[in-house]
């Protein structure tokens, strides 16, 4: 695994910089992203906006299952539901992604998502979907 190959992709998502999100951890088959909770992108009650639960799960999805796939390849997103738990009450929220099933026309992966206040987690959200290997060029 390339881990350059997914600090290099990331560092080129728009959404991901315009949401302050960054790279805590990457692992064959696991990435883990956070983002803070901001006045831009809480909701009218304050809470972690359910777009930004989406977003960060969506990619830290994305980015375990680029971790899996041979050079050459990007992924996209061809399938995506989210479990919304609970509000995202916090200062950050954090996104674990994992693959279930590598493959090499699907790959199947989940992420969960929680909210990070006072020094504890809560999870906020579960995504499952399925990433679609394509070639880059």
């Amino acid at each position: 695994m390339d881990i350059d190959r997914i600090y290099d992709s990331f560092a080129r998502q728009g959404m991901m910089t315009t949401l302050q999100a960054r790279i805590e951890t990457v692992a064959e088959g696991a990435v883990t992203l956070s983002a803070p909770i901001t006045p831009a992108t809480s909701q009218q009650q304050g809470f972690g906006h359910a777009a930004l639960t989406f977003a960060l799960g969506d990619t830290a999805a994305g980015y375990a299952a680029l971790s899996v796939i041979p050079e050459g390849s990007e992924v996209v997103t061809s399938e995506i539901k989210i479990h919304l738990l609970s509000p995202a009450i916090g200062d950050r929220l954090i996104a674990r992604g994992r693959v279930v099933k590598p493959g090499r026309r699907l790959v199947v992966v989940t992420a969960e998502v929680f909210a990070l206040r006072d020094g504890a987690e809560k999870q906020v959200a579960l995504l499952t979907g399925t990433m679609v290997p394509v070639p880059l060029g």
